[in-house]
């Protein structure tokens, strides 16, 4: 996909979606001796969806998986619309293009494997890591040069963000 067709599609998003274990983090899960479950969340990442937010733009999870770090997580984002234990997100995804009256082409979607393939074909706009499975890779309208965890995020969403023309918005105060 050439970077004018890439851009037109990232001015249309309205939604933002993301899945997490692999995408907002590295994909590793730890556990301590107590059943205590850890994972690494990079900051720009974070960063990235603070700002995305701040223009409009609508940010969800849908993982398959169920953690109580997520929920923490999206909780210090500001992230409000999270699914959890998720086998088949398209039933969430439609939903959430339901609440936030959008179209596939108002969506994005950043996931990673090939729970995420059905998504990755849906949405306006379907982005994965640079680690992400091959298969996954296939359907993705662009593979990030940077690996989940380690600011996959930031990169797709400082992508939307220019492409929309919303960049100087939100960067403004801060390259004063």
């Amino acid at each position: 996909m050439t970077k004018k067709q890439l851009t037109a599609k990232a001015k249309k998003i309205k939604l933002l979606i993301l899945d997490v274990d692999g995408v907002m983090t590295d994909g590793s899960i730890i556990l301590d001796n107590k059943g205590n479950e850890f994972k690494r969340f990079n900051v720009r990442d974070g960063h990235g969806i603070k700002m995305i937010q701040r223009t409009g733009i609508k940010v969800a999870i849908i993982t398959g998986r169920r953690s109580k770090v997520v929920d923490i997580r999206a909780k210090e984002l500001g992230i409000t619309d999270v699914f959890q234990r998720v086998f088949k997100k398209s039933a969430i995804y439609g939903e959430l293009l339901g609440k936030y009256n959008c179209r596939d082409e108002n969506a994005a979607f950043m996931g990673d494997d090939i729970v995420d393939v059905e998504l990755l074909k849906r949405a306006g706009l379907s982005a994965v890591p640079a680690d992400a499975d091959e298969e996954a890779k296939k359907y993705a309208d662009i593979v990030m040069k940077k690996s989940g965890g380690r600011g996959a995020v930031r990169e797709l969403t400082d992508m939307i963000l220019k492409a929309s023309g919303l960049w100087e918005k939100v960067s403004g105060e801060f390259l004063v």
